[in-house]
């Protein structure tokens, strides 16, 4: 009875964030109140503060989580399947479309503004994703160099970095103009540097 119980818990628990997140998407978090989250999500205020007994900044901690969650899930397959340049430029592709559909809205950000980057727990959500996404690409190039499509030499975490850094400081631009070149300009910089050392390689045997 008490799994039950801790797995419809889990459940009304989950149905709360994903409409909250669909709610403040639509509505942006300034002009979101939690009667619009009750009324989306069919939630007394008693059940919702059950389940967010810290009221909306702790239902708002838990949506930028959801949303941090989304920003890798909408990369898959490709994020996870770095093994061959087609699947760099389709992964490539996938980023430049999830921040064109955004246009100059942030969702992730939007709620960090409103609950304050310095919270540990803001902190420590943005900490895990940027971990997270670092990772997943290192990972990819770490494919490419056990297929030897680039040299060993080549720095994988530093080369992780930077692109990660591109994408952040493209989509931070994208944010203010409405225009997704400086995105576009640092996915391509960042796998052509890849390129570039495989070339370079190359010709060093041929040498």
């Amino acid at each position: 009875m008490s799994e039950a119980s801790t797995a419809k818990g889990r459940a009304t628990q989950a149905r709360i964030v994903g409409g909250a997140a669909e709610v403040l998407r639509e509505q942006g978090v300034a002009f979101t109140t939690l009667d619009d989250i009750l009324d989306r999500t069919r939630t007394s205020k008693s059940q919702l503060f059950h389940y967010f007994p810290g009221g909306k900044d702790e239902l708002l901690l838990a949506v930028a989580r959801f949303e941090a969650e989304r920003v890798l899930e909408d990369q898959q397959p490709h994020l996870d399947c770095l093994d061959s340049w087609e699947s760099w430029y389709r992964w490539r592709d996938a980023v430049v479309e999830r921040y064109e559909l955004q246009h100059d809205q942030c969702p992730l950000g939007s709620l960090f503004l409103q609950v304050g980057r310095t919270e540990p727990g803001a902190r420590a959500i943005v900490a895990e994703l940027m971990r997270q996404w670092q990772e997943r690409i290192a990972e990819g190039i770490r494919t490419l160099r056990a297929r030897e499509l680039i040299p060993a030499s080549v720095d994988v975490d530093r080369n992780a970095a930077a692109l990660l850094a591109g994408i952040q400081g493209g989509v931070s631009i994208m944010m203010s103009t409405g225009s997704s070149a400086h995105l576009k300009a640092a996915l391509d910089s960042g796998i052509d540097q890849l390129r570039h050392a495989a070339a370079g390689a190359g010709r060093a045997e041929v040498n």
